[in-house]
């Protein structure tokens, strides 16, 4: 192998190591965007199932207070019909 030969050889050997290091610097930045959606996604998840279990919550209250006053209006209905008919 001649000295030019050497010479070109070892400039694409450089130009190949330059892009590689472009190319993790690249994937980095990009690991650091994923991580950071993740944890907005994290975030929101996690805000999702607060909001869920306060309107379970909230659903068992009025649940609470609802039946016996729809039984209590059902009874009162009957009690109606039977006695004026």
């Amino acid at each position: 192998m001649s000295e030019d030969q050497q010479r070109e050889a070892l400039e694409i050997l450089r130009e190949i190591r330059d892009r590689q290091r472009e190319a993790v610097e690249l994937l980095k930045a990009q690991r650091a965007l994923v991580e950071e959606q993740l944890q907005k996604s994290r975030a929101s998840v996690q805000e999702s199932i607060g909001l869920q279990r306060t309107a379970l919550a909230r659903q068992r209250q009025v649940t609470l207070i609802a039946v016996p006053g729809i039984i209590a209006c059902l009874a009162a209905i009957a009690y109606l019909v039977i006695r004026y008919f």
